[in-house]
């Protein structure tokens, strides 16, 4: 099991700046969040040792690319398959990501392909790897609501300081 690291107001805000602009320099965190850049950069080093930040990563808009569709598609499987199924998956490259779930589907994969008829024969392809015994697939039409992590990281640091020697900034 993995030591859980308690990160705190200002630790929530850099990884808040970071998640809006990855390429965002240490001089501008730190004129932004009103603390030394010495302070940026140990702060950003410990979440990266730690392996709380693990990476810094361009979001893509699929769509703009010509990879109008996306789907979920969940999957049944044999147990005794899950890491031999997870690895072919991860040789597929329109699968974007698989999660393994609790509940009648074994895995929930998420893909994107250019058009519905390369959905369908991925999927088949999918459907077809030896331990799959079911599939499930729900198409994507809009993110209302993209992925996000500021309000869990403010949620999860509101009642903790802001750091153990820097007062937090005036509101």
């Amino acid at each position: 099991m993995t030591a859980l690291l308690n990160i705190d107001r200002l630790d929530a805000r850099l990884l808040s700046a970071l998640s809006r602009d990855a390429r965002i320099g240490i001089g501008e965190l730190a004129s932004s969040l009103g603390i030394a850049r010495n302070t940026v950069q140990a702060r950003l080093r410990r979440l990266t040792d730690t392996k709380v930040l693990r990476g810094y990563r361009p979001e893509i808009d699929l769509a703009a690319v010509g990879i109008a569709v996306q789907a979920f598609v969940a999957l049944e499987i044999h147990q005794s398959e899950l890491q031999a199924i997870a690895h072919t998956l991860g040789d597929i490259p329109e699968v974007l990501e698989v999660h393994a779930t609790t509940g009648r589907e074994d895995l929930l994969v998420r893909v994107a392909t250019s058009t519905h008829a390369e959905l369908q024969r991925l999927v088949e392809h999918i459907v077809s790897l030896r331990g799959v015994t079911h599939s499930s697939t729900t198409l994507a039409l809009t993110t209302p609501l993209p992925y996000r992590i500021d309000p869990l990281l403010q949620a999860l640091t509101e009642r903790s300081g802001w750091g153990r020697a820097t007062p937090a900034p005036e509101a």
